[in-house]
């Protein structure tokens, strides 16, 4: 999961991508980037960290150009050194820059073609830059000085035909202008919108999130569609291609990004993400009645900060008082995205602290939005037992996650997944240290979204159910992306980008 901005403006569009960057931050914490374009000059600065430790006042005043693409990363796989982060570059054809969330899944055999077939250098092991190299090599085959409208829709076609898995982009070619797509499965979220300038034409925003368009007064206009491009010129004039019929497409929007990934203030194909989870909270409310009519608890209390949302409705529901148990350090990041254990479960300490008050003697229902691993559920759980609560149930708004993402998120193995290997929830109710646990059903969980719009029928659920929207996906697979993604391994990369980051003098 990463966030992506493009941005399109007569005046110098910096602080518009900076702004629209900074609403994203919560879908990357590692690194950070922006670059510019001004006619034929890129501008690029990129670092790790946090957006508001990667820029400040000297890049601002050197960033100039009526093009922007920024980029927060949270690395699925791969090492998170500053070469590894975004936007990507290529000087041939033309010099392009690339901003990308999601994963391809065949990004191995793409790479063994662009090395061995074209000859293209790939610097990093990341798969954003195969993608790059991939729309790059199809784009050479133009005979213009400057690629035409047709020559870059050409490239995308390529990339759809090429490229499996989940990826939203947005692209920055030198002197010629912007273009965003998303994949034929629309797996990965990219909206786009419009404002009127002081001239009187059309700024126009490409983000991941309809809130990184709020933020700069920008119109949303809609999502780009499954199998979309749109390419905005050097003179502002905006074209879309549709690729229905060349490649075959539909609506797979994955799930999980209304349950946790997204801000509850932006709208997501036509779907306000906080009216689904508080959908989300009417439909476990009622599971609840159904399937728990002796349900004791005297209070509810959400888990800090994505399932305030459901715990409200699911209080009004159940005629049941909701207390805030947690007071949450906002300048802690989201643990479900930091990468290794140790430092996910120091972090949930630093991240809440319990209210002793609203536990002391209390039966206590505790909703989350999902859980994954079960280790921060776990400690919290611990927690409100230590602060004298007389019994803890456990409430998730999401299904039981049982299955890896391939797509972009950054899902653990089977092994490592608190409901992996089919286990049972008596099994997990021991193992979290809770008197009862309750999932939300996933047909709940989808119509919670396909009320909101009727159009979504099919999503990405595979985390839910191991059903991958692509077809591509095998044991194999999933056995050497656990390679990638274990706890052992990131935490081998981690301490080898500190080593190299104290060995590497200080430029800034």
């Amino acid at each position: 999961m990463c966030g992506i901005v493009g941005v399109y403006a007569p005046d110098n569009v910096f602080q518009t991508t900076l702004d629209g960057l900074s609403m994203l931050q919560h879908r990357g914490q590692d690194a950070a980037g922006i670059a510019t374009c001004d006619n034929d000059t890129f501008y690029l600065h990129k670092d790790n960290g946090m957006i508001t430790d990667v820029f400040d006042a000297p890049h601002m005043a050197r960033m100039q150009g009526h093009f922007g693409l920024g980029h927060v990363r949270y690395p699925t796989a791969g090492c998170s050194s500053v070469a590894e982060s975004q936007p990507f570059y290529v000087n041939s054809p033309y010099g392009i820059m690339l901003a990308h969330n999601g994963n391809l899944t065949n990004a191995t055999d793409l790479l063994h073609t662009m090395r061995h077939q074209y000859y293209r250098h790939i610097n990093t092991s990341s798969d954003s830059e195969v993608l790059l190299n991939v729309f790059a090599h199809a784009l050479s085959k133009s005979v213009s000085a400057k690629p035409t409208t047709q020559d870059i829709f050409n490239a995308i076609e390529h990339v759809h035909k090429t490229c499996k898995g989940g990826y939203a982009v947005v692209l920055l070619i030198a002197g010629v202008g912007m273009v965003a797509f998303r994949d034929p499965n629309g797996i990965r979220p990219l909206c786009y919108g419009h404002r009127i300038n002081d001239q009187g034409g059309k700024d126009y925003m490409m983000a991941s999130e309809s809130s990184a368009l709020d933020i700069n007064d920008f119109t949303l206009d809609g999502d780009i569609a499954p199998a979309e491009a749109i390419f905005i010129s050097t003179d502002g004039e905006l074209f879309r291609e549709s690729y229905t019929g060349k490649v075959e497409s539909c609506y797979n929007t994955c799930l999980f990004e209304y349950v946790y990934l997204s801000r509850q203030d932006s709208v997501l194909d036509g779907v306000s993400v906080y009216a689904s989870r508080a959908l989300m909270g009417k439909y476990l409310a009622r599971k609840i009645m159904r399937e728990w009519e002796d349900y004791d608890f005297d209070v509810i209390i959400p888990i800090p900060e994505t399932s305030r949302t459901a715990a409200i409705e699911m209080a009004r529901r159940l005629n049941i008082p909701m207390r805030e148990g947690f007071v949450k350090n906002r300048y802690v990041g989201r643990t479900f995205i930091m990468p290794g254990q140790n430092i996910r479960s120091q972090s949930v300490r630093r991240k809440l602290n319990p209210i002793k008050a609203e536990f002391a003697g209390k039966r206590v229902l505790l909703v989350d939005d999902s859980i994954v691993r079960g280790t921060t559920s776990r400690k919290i759980v611990e927690k409100v037992r230590e602060m004298g609560a007389e019994k803890v149930y456990l409430a998730s708004a999401a299904p039981e996650v049982r299955y890896p993402n391939v797509y972009g998120i950054d899902m653990p193995s089977e092994k490592e997944l608190i409901a992996g290997d089919n286990k049972s929830i008596a099994t997990m109710e021991q193992e979290l240290g809770c008197d009862k646990l309750i999932f939300q059903n996933l047909s709940d969980l989808k119509k919670a979204v396909t009320k909101l719009n009727p159009a979504l029928t099919s999503f990405d659920d595979c985390v839910f159910t191991g059903h991958y929207v692509t077809n591509d996906i095998d044991s194999t697979y999933l056995k050497q992306l656990d390679s990638q993604r274990n706890d052992a391994v990131k935490l081998n990369q981690m301490t080898a980008t500190n080593i190299v980051r104290n060995m590497t003098p200080n430029n800034h």
